[in-house]
């Protein structure tokens, strides 16, 4: 018995040895760790970001286009994102309660370190290999993670950065709240699809927004945090509704749901409503890039703009000192100096488009041009050797236009830069390839030669269209082409093209300046003129109505005449005209020549829009105004912008000009707007034109409270109907604005009224005395040559 205890008393020493080195070895762990924390805290091991990046993280967030009647039309973002953020009061509780319950259920309770969970992942995955035991990682590592970790390389690097997370983790435990933290990170996650960010990934997936999240839809989404690309609603929809269901038990374990309800949702549907983002689909697409492209402009440089290109040195340069909205982005500088960067500092630009009106221009467009006219166009030039282009072309003058857009093409020069041959290039542009081309009925996949697809995009007429209100600028409706995924070039307002007898209310309003009256008369008839050069010109005329006989000039405006706005010329000086033009906002360098009267000269649809609101605002000019103010992204309002108003002629001249420009639509080429086709009976001026061999077609009107204007034509301007009848302004162009005026009038949202009337003293309505005779023919063609 006493051996025994001898025995038993020998080994209590060693116990003791061994508890006492099992507390050193735990000590010295924690003072390793301790150790190791400071290092890292003070930046002597690993990269530890300073307080004011902790503090200011550097997220870069898209910024959001919106519309009048705040929709998004869209976003400017990086290449590697398409993140908006959302504040956590705009977030659904649903997602909230589906992340903490799946990632991190203890995260009320930590300052940024779960013990128990970091033990549990060393034991069972570093020890036990068991690789269901789950991570030891908090929603605030997995920020510090997101926010300063780069890309490792291999596993050793990825240990390495583990203890730094821990230690930014603890940091940002102290600077910010949990909700914060919350939010920093479901706003700074990628959901891949080009969807960063849980605004963006509720938008792409599930069209709706963040706070509007239903619990199968956030289940889905934070199973996504996993693995967002092996867990993607779109391409692997049964894995993803797996990993849905186990955030759904998730869920249920942490007391959130109950088991009703989780085996409830479990047999509901993967249900995704995927909106693929692309800059180049949605409403508004040309207005969205020009916008990008003005706000985004840099100071212009001389040195930067080719000889040819001074025109547009001088107009930029202009545009830079008088325009807030030009280069704002690098004008303007955030708190730290640096100079706003639209597609990374989360802005939100408020527009002037209103998207009803803006989907009202695109159907119009559409239903027209889309519908009617480009099946006629493509019937005429069907089978024949020179389509799509004006049968008064020779096959080499089409071969020199062919050859000259595959130069300027894409592809030619991308081969030219790899250095290949003239020869290579041909034969690549002679071989067929696959191809995706634009057709109304839908994207066509088939194979065809490079060069022959040039020949078929050719054969899609283009149209501008605009449409503003003359009292604030405020541009309602923008559009720069068919399609803006395969017609990029914008003719709302970067094209310009000739603008035939649209340039005539002009003429007329530099005559009434100059002492003419409506009622004034003139001989109906061909005359010859000569220039300051003493160069002979004898304009023609389509029509041959009332030839020989005294007209007034209302009825020479009204019916398009020719002949009578020569005439009108002939007592005005072209340079006066030009410097008018000018003030009617028109930028583009004009020659002062008598045939200027029946406009050769090249204009934009925007500048035209902008010139006839003088016509409706009695002879104030309002400039375009496509942004109303800008927001940072917490929502402080860092610009506003208001009109622009030039006045341009007198009140009286502008009364005059209205009666003109109604009779126009009342009695004169622009009568198919009141027709039974469209029958619109709102009190209205306007103008139609149509240039030499119908190469563009025009169409100018106006109401008291809205300005719109249209465009219609080729690419090239040897392309277009061979007929004046198919090819005229009053067939191709005015239709589109009537279709977009009977559909705003129909939405009573809007405001807009057929009832509305022009603001004019008695004494100038209908000044002349007797009637006049009604248009009853076609609408005569632009002349400039003899």
């Amino acid at each position: 018995m006493e051996k025994e205890k001898k025995v038993n008393s020998g080994k209590k020493p060693r116990y003791l040895g061994l508890i006492l080195s099992i507390w050193v070895f735990f000590v010295a762990i924690v003072v390793v760790f301790v150790i190791l924390f400071l290092l890292i805290a003070n930046g002597k091991i690993g990269y530890m970001p300073p307080v004011e990046d902790l503090e200011n993280p550097k997220n870069k967030f898209a910024s959001e286009i919106y519309s009048v009647d705040m929709q998004v039309l869209g976003r400017y973002s990086t290449d590697k994102g398409n993140r908006v953020w959302v504040d956590y009061k705009d977030l659904s509780p649903n997602i909230v309660n589906a992340l903490i319950a799946t990632e991190d259920v203890r995260f009320e309770s930590h300052s940024g370190i779960d013990a128990i969970a970091l033990v549990r992942a060393i034991v069972k995955r570093g020890i036990f290999r068991q690789k269901n035991a789950g991570g030891g990682s908090t929603i605030t590592q997995q920020l510090a993670k997101q926010l300063f970790s780069p890309a490792a390389d291999n596993v050793m690097e990825r240990m390495f950065q583990k203890p730094i997370e821990w230690v930014i983790a603890v940091q940002l435990e102290r600077l910010y709240t949990k909700e914060e933290i919350i939010a920093m990170y479901l706003n700074k996650f990628d959901f891949l699809n080009n969807a960063v960010g849980i605004k963006t990934a509720a938008q792409v997936y599930f069209d709706k927004s963040p706070k509007k999240l239903n619990i199968q839809e956030a289940a889905t989404l934070v199973g996504m945090c996993k693995n967002p690309s092996y867990f993607n609603p779109v391409r692997r929809k049964d894995l993803t509704r797996g990993r849905r269901d186990v955030v759904l038990d998730q869920m249920r374990k942490a007391g959130i749901i109950t088991q009703e309800e989780c085996d409830s949702i479990k047999v509901l549907p993967m249900i995704v409503k995927y909106n693929k983002v692309d800059h180049k689909e949605g409403l508004a697409p040309y207005f969205r890039e020009y916008l990008r492209m003005i706000m985004t402009a840099k100071e212009p440089v001389r040195r930067n703009y080719a000889s040819w290109q001074m025109q547009k040195y001088h107009e930029d340069s202009l545009a830079w000192e008088t325009n807030p909205l030009y280069g704002w982005c690098n004008k303007n500088t955030k708190a730290n100096g640096d100079y706003y960067n639209i597609s990374a500092d989360g802005l939100k630009i408020f527009t002037t488009i209103d998207s009803r009106m803006q989907t009202y221009a695109e159907e119009a467009i559409r239903s027209h041009i889309g519908d009617k006219i480009q099946p006629k166009f493509s019937k005429e030039k069907q089978n024949k050797s020179y389509r799509p282009f004006s049968n008064q072309l020779t096959p080499e003058e089409i071969r020199t236009i062919l050859d000259r857009s595959m130069k300027l093409s894409d592809r030619y020069r991308g081969m030219k830069k790899a250095g290949c041959s003239e020869q290579e290039i041909r034969k690549a542009f002679n071989t067929p390839t696959d191809m995706r081309l634009f057709s109304y009925d839908g994207i066509i996949d088939t194979v065809m030669t490079p060069m022959d697809s040039i020949r078929y995009q050719k054969t899609f007429l283009r149209v501008g269209f605009m449409s503003m209100d003359p009292r604030t600028g405020h541009v309602k409706a923008y559009v720069g082409g068919p399609d803006f995924r395969y017609f990029q070039y914008d003719m709302a307002m970067v094209g310009r093209r000739q603008v035939g007898s649209t340039i005539k209310p002009y003429l007329y309003t530099f005559a009434m300046e100059n002492g003419f009256t409506p009622c004034d008369e003139a001989l109906n008839a061909q005359q010859t003129y000569f220039d300051a050069n003493g160069t002979p010109w004898t304009p023609r005329n389509s029509s041959k109505k009332r030839m020989g006989e005294m007209v007034t000039l209302k009825w020479g405006l009204a019916n398009s005449n020719n002949w009578i706005s020569a005439y009108v010329m002939s007592k005005l000086s072209p340079e006066g005209f030009v410097s008018l033009l000018h003030s009617f906002g028109l930028k583009n360098k004009i020659d002062p020549v008598i045939s200027l009267c029946l406009g050769p000269c090249d204009v934009s649809v925007g500048e035209m829009v902008s010139a006839y609101t003088a016509f409706a605002n009695k002879g104030v000019r309002c400039e375009p105004l496509f942004v109303t103010r800008i927001e940072d992204n917490r929502g402080n309002v860092i610009a506003n912008f208001v009109p622009q108003v030039y006045e341009v002629f007198s009140e009286e001249t502008s009364y005059k000009m209205l009666d003109m420009l109604q009779a126009v639509i009342n009695q004169g080429t622009g009568m198919r707007v009141r027709g039974s086709l469209y029958n619109i009976r709102a009190q209205m001026g306007g103008k139609t034109g149509t240039t030499q061999r119908n190469s563009d077609a025009w169409f100018m009107g106006f109401t008291p409270s809205l300005v719109s204007g249209v465009w219609v034509g080729g690419e090239d301007r040897d392309i277009h109907f061979n007929n004046m009848v198919d090819g005229q302004g009053a067939n191709l162009s005015l239709p589109v604005w009537a279709i977009y005026m009977n559909k705003v009038y129909k939405d009573p949202e809007l405001g807009y009224s057929q009832d509305e009337k022009f603001d004019v003293p008695e004494e100038y309505r209908n000044p002349c005395a007797t009637p006049e005779p009604e248009f009853d023919g076609e609408e005569p063609m632009e002349y400039y040559e003899d």
